[in-house]
């Protein structure tokens, strides 16, 4: 018997994916209103049929990108979602704009899809994971928006 796939967790990242993973009412990740600020490159605001209002900025989304690599990457380095990656110490930083979708595009009736200025655009993000990026509907920690 093969044990390859088999990944050892510690219980409290157990308890935390646990947390995570429990449902929420559908009203909770059903959106009522879509706001994606492109054009003042400003973020993202979702006012949920619950009454909740959410908002991000697109750099926060950014550093919250769901995809497996971006997953991965973020577990290797220890960031919690949206927390950014450390800057390079170098003599003469180079200046980076701050991360600016180009594009906006609905995915059915279940996420959202950026195609990023830096190329990057395999990330879904789903309602109910933007729901769950919300940190004051957590009641785990992710980074400040």
């Amino acid at each position: 018997m093969s044990h390859e796939g088999i990944r050892m967790i510690s219980r409290e990242e157990s308890e935390r994916t646990a947390t995570f993973e429990q449902p929420l009412p559908p009203a909770a990740t059903a959106p009522a209103k879509i706001k994606v600020a492109l054009t003042e490159g400003t973020g993202m605001e979702i006012t949920w049929k619950d009454g909740h209002q959410s908002k991000w900025s697109f750099p926060y989304l950014r550093d919250a990108c769901p995809c497996a690599t971006c997953h991965e990457e973020r577990e290797k380095t220890g960031r919690a979602l949206g927390e950014p990656r450390p800057t390079p110490k170098v003599l003469f930083p180079i200046y980076t704009p701050p991360a600016k979708p180009l594009s906006a595009e609905p995915i059915g009736r279940y996420a959202i899809k950026f195609k990023w200025a830096d190329g990057h655009e395999s990330g879904i993000y789903s309602w109910d994971f933007l729901r769950r990026l919300d940190q004051d509907a957590l009641p785990f920690k992710v980074a400040p928006k």
